[in-house]
Parts: structure tokens; C-alpha cells; sequence
């Protein structure tokens, strides 16, 4: 006689039926979460290197891909039979192009310059000025526009000026572009109470958990005497709670805040 064998609900065949997809976004962004919280109590020296580090590897994939989608052309770059009677000018323009046209190698190399500086000097600046604003986002592209042209080796006859125009060049660019997403994603009006926790949100890579406070009502006012109680009554998770409330026990202002309530 055969047997029939039950299967549980949640069992192996459960769990075989679950979007793969998803339970890896999920894993990724438990990771995610715990490298940012990680990363928001180390000194600023680690921080930003650990930035400026990751973000580089990321540019350099980035260039890599693009180079090897236009292939390398700096050889079909030839200098003419006069070369040596060309002009300074005339050779740095050759030299521009013979940069501009490089293989995988090149384009990882100054992409990952330039990326790697501009998000290095961004976190130096947050972390020093306290805020995330568009004089910090064009100090951070002056200083990655700068040294990509000297690495690039587009500097020419003058790498100090052609790295000191092409960084004012990235700056005034990256200023327009802050400015028209500032304009474009401006918060409602009841978000000003909000811009605190949302910031803190987002530095803890916890910015999903932003409507649990609003439904809550929890907003700036409420961030120094946020409790573990307070946290569970909105549904945030336990790990993110205790992000939260090491955040705020850390930070001086949300400290002395605290202590004035007791």
C-alpha cells in the first residue's frame, strides 16, 4: 500500500518556492544595512578611505565596461610623420584624444579617480560641515575634475591650469545639476520637520523605515527621547532600533538634548 507522505507548509518545498530573486535582495540589504551602521561609528580617516576605496572599485568597473564597448582607439590615434614640429597645443590635443579613446585598462583607471575622489572628498565634507549641500558637492567634483585631468594625462603643456579649469568645470556642472535636483525633488511642506531623521535615515542606510516615523508622528522634535518602546510601537525591526538608538546616543547634540529631559 503506498504511503503518503504529508508535506509541511513552510517545509523544503516552501522554501523551493520562494522568489530567489528576492531572498537575495533581502540578504544584500541586511548587508547593506549592517556595513553603513558599521561605517557611521568609525573615525572620519577609515570612513573615508573605506568610501573613497569602494567607490573607486565601482568607477573602475564602470570604466572597464565602457572601454570595452568602444574598444581601445588610442592606436588609430596616430601622431603625423611631423609630429616633432607640431606645436604644444597641437600635442596636447593629441594627447587628449589618445586618453579619451583608451581600452579597459584606461577608462577603469580614470573612472576610478574619478569617482573614488569625488565620493572620498564628499564624506570628508559631510562629516566635517555637517551637512550634505551643494558647496560640498562642488568641492567634491572641483577636487575629482582636478585629478582626473592629471591622471588622465588631458593636463597638456599646463597640467596645474588644465586641472585647475577642468575641476572648475566639473564643479560649476555638478552645482547645476544639485540645484535641479533640489528643485525637482524639493520635500513637501510638513518634510521640514523631518529633515534630521531623515538624515540620520539615510546615514544608517535605514531610510526604508522613514514612513514608519512619519505614521508615528516621531519627527525631529521626538529624536532625543526616542526609546526602544517608542521604536517597536512604530514596527521597526530590532536590529534597526538598536542602529537608531546608538546613533542618537552617540551623537552630541541628541545626547545633551537627552540629558535636559531627564
Amino acid at each position: 500500500m503506498a504511503v503518503e507522505i504529508p508535506t509541511k507548509a513552510g517545509g523544503l518545498m516552501g522554501n523551493s518556492q520562494q522568489n530567489p530573486v528576492a531572498l537575495v535582495q533581502v540578504k544584500l540589504k541586511e548587508v547593506e544595512v549592517k556595513f553603513k551602521g558599521w561605517l557611521a561609528k568609525q573615525t572620519l580617516p577609515v570612513e573615508a578611505a573605506v568610501v573613497t576605496a569602494t567607490s573607486a572599485i565601482q568607477g573602475a568597473a564602470i570604466g572597464a565596461f565602457m572601454g570595452t564597448l568602444t574598444g581601445d582607439g588610442s592606436g588609430l590615434i596616430m601622431p603625423p610623420p611631423n609630429a616633432a614640429n607640431l606645436n604644444p597645443d597641437a600635442m596636447a590635443s593629441l594627447k587628449q584624444a589618445q586618453a579619451l579613446a583608451g581600452g579597459p585598462l584606461l577608462q577603469a583607471r580614470n573612472f576610478a579617480v574619478m569617482t573614488g575622489a569625488n565620493a572620498g572628498i564628499a564624506c570628508v565634507m559631510k562629516r566635517l560641515r555637517g551637512k550634505d549641500d551643494v558647496q560640498s558637492s562642488m568641492v567634491a567634483a572641483f577636487g575629482s575634475g582636478a585629478l582626473f585631468s592629471l591622471v588622465s594625462g588631458m593636463g597638456g603643456p599646463n597640467p596645474a591650469a588644465n586641472a585647475l579649469t577642468s575641476g572648475l568645470f566639473f564643479a560649476i556642472v555638478q552645482g547645476g545639476i544639485f540645484k535641479v535636483g533640489e528643485k525637482f525633488s524639493k520635500p513637501p511642506a510638513e518634510d521640514v520637520y523631518y529633515s534630521k531623521t531623515r538624515s540620520m535615515l539615510s546615514n544608517l542606510g535605514l531610510q526604508n523605515y522613514e514612513k514608519n516615523f512619519k505614521n508615528g508622528l516621531l519627527n525631529d522634535s521626538t529624536l532625543p527621547l526616542l526609546t526602544d518602546s517608542a521604536l517597536r510601537d512604530v514596527k521597526i525591526p530590532p536590529g534597526p532600533r538598536l542602529l537608531i538608538l546608538d546613533h542618537i546616543e552617540r551623537d552630541s547634540e541628541f545626547k545633551d538634548r537627552r540629558k535636559g529631559h531627564r
